[in-house]
């Protein structure tokens, strides 16, 4: 019955007309493993264009698989972006859209939200999670936790402003605090601070809990969701957050403190991709297994960084809490030995809440009715296919004012404001958006404005707030319009 419901998902996700892409046999039930980074840039790795620091094992990731060239994150942050890609809906559908919100629960997931895990368990898989959580905490938030919301097991952070604290005094077991040998004086409640003793690095306890649960799920399928908090500057500690052990082989260059702190976050994170990889091979799961390497969006300049110094950003204009590529647009590599052809490249646009589906499909499992991703199974077969995608991608972000972005084809259009005239990309031949075209194409920004305005759901907790609502009466607001439409779209 597994394996009818297996063919049967497949079959819809490749469509009718593409059955074919099931012709070579394809492990049912793989083990998934997906790998999030915290805040590393599209140009952070070396198989991106990265010069000045080593990333040798994503780097061997993307020459044994499939390296995006244009994926996205969820978010321009991250707690938004990590509920896309639980939910498989985008920041206009999704619970939490944004670091903040109207209420505490506005952090937090729901009861009646289905995530990723929770279809993945109730196919079979044990489901892990290791790292930081981010979508319910202690307390008012507790409907949100991670145990709560399909994992069996979870080690690490479940609020993100603890999981800025490296050397905290505690981690979470489930529901349970884990005391460490760190001291911090002056420590939130939530955990969150500067060590003045520091024992205890939390990368290397998670990445040992991780390797843990591989060994004891390896005789059934498994999903693993590894969300180390590198390389994400620690904020409280300001321009000394790149809190790290040592500088490793970056400790002679003749670099700013920072510049070598982040370096040495991004090889570490690195090594500990290695010692997932290798245990794999070390069991003989590494052909049973899916692998998934990204990031939640782009580079940060916490810390006493400058995001331009390693070129975090690549060739892209932005860097983390902006909608244009560097903020938004990530490394996204995918390995599975006998099923993604070696050594490949797709340009293909993919997205967060395209993981959903496609692990359902894997699971042989049913997804949500309502989803804004689609299964990327054609193009992980074959790097030249396309998917059959009919909605736009969309972003919106609350930080500032109210942000958006939609994506459609090659065009985007870019909102700073809705009071304001967006901004006209068109990322096929202008990928670092240095020519806003929007005078020149007002028929097609009139045509993305409105695929803008009905892509999102309204949210109690997560109001519009333009520049205008916050600093002028009510009686003297105005919003910009879009001319009328024409028959013709983008």
């Amino acid at each position: 019955m597994k394996r009818a419901a297996w063919l049967l998902a497949m079959g819809m996700a490749c469509g009718a007309a593409s059955l074919n892409c099931l012709h070579a046999a394809m492990p049912t039930q793989p083990n998934i493993v997906f790998i999030l980074a915290d805040d590393l840039g599209y140009g952070d790795v070396g198989c991106y264009g990265q010069e000045n620091i080593r990333t040798p094992n994503i780097d061997r990731l993307a020459n044994t698989g499939m390296r995006f060239t244009r994926a996205y994150a969820g978010s321009t942050v991250c707690a938004p972006s990590r509920c896309v890609l639980m939910t498989g809906l985008h920041t206009g559908h999704c619970r939490v859209r944004g670091n903040g919100g109207q209420t505490p629960l506005a952090q937090s997931l729901r009861p009646q939200d289905v995530t990723v895990a929770s279809i993945l368990k109730k196919a079979g898989y044990a489901t892990g999670l290791f790292g930081k959580w981010g979508l319910g905490d202690a307390g008012a938030q507790e409907v949100g936790l991670p145990r709560r919301q399909g994992f069996d097991y979870f080690f690490g952070y479940l609020n993100q402003t603890h999981a800025h604290n490296y050397y905290p005094t505690f981690l979470w077991r489930n529901e349970e605090k884990v005391p460490l040998r760190n001291v911090v004086p002056n420590e939130l409640p939530n955990g969150a601070g500067v060590a003045s003793v520091r024992v205890d690095y939390s990368p290397d306890l998670i990445t040992d809990e991780a390797l843990a649960f591989i060994r004891r799920s390896a005789d059934k399928p498994f999903f693993l969701y590894f969300a180390p908090t590198l390389p994400h500057a620690n904020n409280e500690a300001r321009n000394r957050g790149l809190e790290v052990p040592d500088y490793g082989e970056y400790s002679s260059r003749d670099w700013p403190d920072p510049e070598k702190g982040f370096a040495a976050m991004v090889t570490r994170l690195d090594r500990d991709v290695g010692r997932i990889m290798n245990l794999l091979r070390e069991l003989n799961l590494e052909s049973r297994t899916l692998v998934v390497f990204t990031s939640d969006n782009g580079p940060h300049k916490e810390g006493g960084r400058d995001p331009g110094f390693h070129r975090s950003s690549g060739p892209l204009r932005g860097i983390k809490r902006d909608l244009y590529e560097g903020g938004i647009r990530v490394p996204f590599v995918v390995s599975w030995p006998g099923v993604v052809p070696t050594g490949t490249i797709s340009h293909e646009v993919v997205w967060f809440p395209d993981f959903l589906p496609t692990a359902a499909a894997l699971a042989g499992a049913r997804p949500p009715d309502r989803l804004d991703g689609v299964s990327l199974l054609p193009v992980l077969r074959k790097a030249t296919a396309t998917l059959d995608r009919r909605a736009p991608l969309y972003w919106e972000f609350h930080e500032g004012g109210f942000k958006q972005a939609v994506l459609y084809k090659d065009w985007k259009l870019v909102s700073l404001d809705p009071d304001l005239p967006p901004e006209l990309y068109d990322l096929g031949n202008d990928p670092g958006e240095k020519n806003n075209l929007a005078d020149q194409n007002r028929q097609i920004v009139s045509s993305l404005r409105i695929m803008l305005d009905h892509a999102r759901t309204d949210s109690p907790d997560w109001p519009i707030k333009t520049r205008a609502q916050r600093n002028q009466p009510a009686a003297n607001q105005t919003r910009w319009k879009p001319d009328a439409p024409k028959s013709s779209s983008p």
